[in-house]
């Protein structure tokens, strides 16, 4: 089963997908996409990581998911990814399509198009439970600054993508898990 956990900031859904994970019944892998470049990012980790059961696997993959993915999935495991926001955003600055919005050129980032492609693709194919967490972040308004309308554009093609490719899909908000589809 591949399952979508998404919804805003602080909304309980790595909480959530963490509860699905543990209830599996399955060997867990926590596969984390952030990078802890500073000490905030710092202090976010160390609280997941102190909220993980200690016999849950770990592995970082900030860019190449759906090869991770590959490597990690098993009949008997789930694979819990949190968090495809930040693994989008990886993707944004590391292939340069950040800095193109930025600049006002058209953006033509093949790392951005060949990775979510790939993960679109491999989703499908995986054996065992996937559970992905994302943010939801097409709810407020249109973002002023260039970066950011392109990151509000490209997170909500990819949470449309990958809930398509999903068995299930779930929108947290308050702590409270609605089903929208499975």
């Amino acid at each position: 089963m591949k399952q979508l956990i998404i919804g805003g900031a602080r909304s309980g859904k790595s909480l959530h997908a963490e509860t699905l994970a543990r209830a599996s019944g399955l060997a867990v892998t926590y596969l984390a996409t952030a990078e802890a470049r500073d000490g905030e990012m710092q202090r976010r980790i160390a609280h997941h990581r102190e909220r993980r059961p200690a016999d849950w696997g770990c592995a970082e993959e900030p860019l190449h998911l759906a090869a991770k993915l590959r490597e990690l999935a098993a009949p008997d495991t789930c694979v819990l990814v949190d968090c495809l926001t930040l693994w989008l955003s990886n993707l944004l600055f590391a292939g340069r399509a950040a800095a193109q919005a930025e600049a006002g050129e058209a953006i033509a980032c093949p790392l951005l198009a060949g990775e979510t492609a790939a993960l679109i693709e491999t989703l499908p194919q995986l054996p065992g439970r996937i559970v992905l967490v994302s943010n939801e972040v097409g709810w407020g308004i249109v973002p002023m600054h260039p970066v950011s309308r392109l990151f509000a554009d490209e997170q909500g093609r990819l949470n449309q993508r990958v809930a398509a490719a999903c068995d299930r899909v779930t929108l947290v908000a308050a702590g409270l898990p609605l089903t929208l589809k499975g």
